[in-house]
């Protein structure tokens, strides 16, 4: 059983499985946010979402298209570069990177709960009364998928990067990669006229969620995370409802 789950964690822990799993989330996100607004009026969309959708749409292309584009040509080079790794794909990993992503929703919801209501003696929450279901679930997933790919994909990335060559080493890279990326995280819920009113609470709270998935994602990578930050989302919203 150890060499079993020794395995399980070996073999998953790399680019095919994460952009395997995560794939879903893409296509439920733009898929209930059709569902949930058809006309196209009063759109509501994730932040990150927002931000590349309105890059595209500057650049005279439609952001769907050249999204879906994106993805085949990653997903592409993603197939090429793990095609030996594709031969032996264990289609049975996909449940079980799902049961541990859940595993890790509910340690986050507890831990951050517990920590921010010990420190401050409130309960840090972040209701979305106005929106319909189906834009709370896209919402969940879409945050999941995209904050995901900007706040760890590309800012804990890079970050380590930059801190490697300032710091020498990788551990201490590593570590200021981690909890700056998790103050930006936690900062840019508070930017713009669709930002939150800015609360000690909410601030702390959104902190150590981004800690802790940022550690995720450098231990078990994006997909782990991106599941991880989705599933989260989805019981807040069933919780709050």
């Amino acid at each position: 059983m150890t060499n079993q789950v020794k395995q399980y964690f070996e073999n998953t822990n790399n680019l095919l499985y994460s952009f395997l799993v995560s794939l879903p989330l893409f296509f439920l996100y733009e898929i209930l946010i059709l569902i949930s607004q058809p006309s196209g009026e009063a759109i509501v969309r994730i932040s990150v979402d927002v931000w590349i959708k309105s890059l595209f749409t500057s650049l005279g292309v439609s952001a769907i298209s050249f999204s879906l584009l994106i993805i085949a040509i990653v997903g592409l080079f993603i197939l090429y570069k793990e095609k030996e790794r594709l031969k032996t794909l264990k289609f049975v990993y996909f449940p079980m990177l799902l049961l541990e992503a859940t595993f890790y929703a509910i340690v986050v919801a507890f831990i951050s709960q517990s920590l921010v209501s010990f420190m401050l003696n409130m309960v840090a929450s972040d209701p979305i009364t106005t929106l319909t279901t189906t834009q709370k679930l896209a919402l969940s997933l879409g945050a999941g998928l995209y904050e995901e790919l900007f706040f760890r994909v590309i800012l804990v990335t890079v970050f380590i990067l930059i801190f490697t060559k300032v710091f020498g080493k990788k551990w201490a890279a590593i570590t200021a990669a981690v909890v700056l990326s998790a103050l930006l995280f936690s900062a840019v819920h508070y930017i713009g006229s669709m930002g939150d009113a800015f609360t000690m609470g909410s601030f702390l709270y959104r902190f150590l969620f981004g800690l802790i998935l940022n550690g995720i994602y450098v231990w078990r990578g994006f997909g782990v995370a991106a599941w991880t930050h989705a599933i989260y989302d989805i019981m807040v919203i069933a919780f709050l409802s």
